[in-house]
């Protein structure tokens, strides 16, 4: 299922990865075991947020896609099913059909 997982950071942890140099390690490591669709970044409620978009595979997969964060940088993490735009097409066609 189609995920979009909003993390909002710790400023404090964020501000010390940023001068450790391994915000980029944090989140690339992360990437490559969640291999998102799209990441973007900007700040939400005055904090660094990444907003991510991906497949949930199984239920039982959100701690390995969450942990990683939670570890490194106290985060705040909302995990919302999305749909595309032709989803939502097919989901208004089931729902008409019945």
């Amino acid at each position: 299922m189609r995920m979009l997982m909003t993390v909002e950071m710790d400023t404090d942890k964020a501000n010390k990865a940023i001068a450790e140099n391994k915000l980029g390690e944090i989140m690339m490591s992360a990437f490559e075991r969640i291999k998102p669709e799209a990441a973007y970044f900007g700040a939400k409620d005055g904090r660094r947020t990444a907003f991510i978009v991906f497949d949930l595979k199984d239920a039982t997969d959100i701690p390995s896609v969450a942990e990683p964060f939670f570890q490194a940088l106290d985060v705040k993490i909302d995990l919302i099913p999305v749909m595309d735009v032709p989803e939502v097409q097919a989901g208004l066609q089931k729902y008409a059909s019945k």
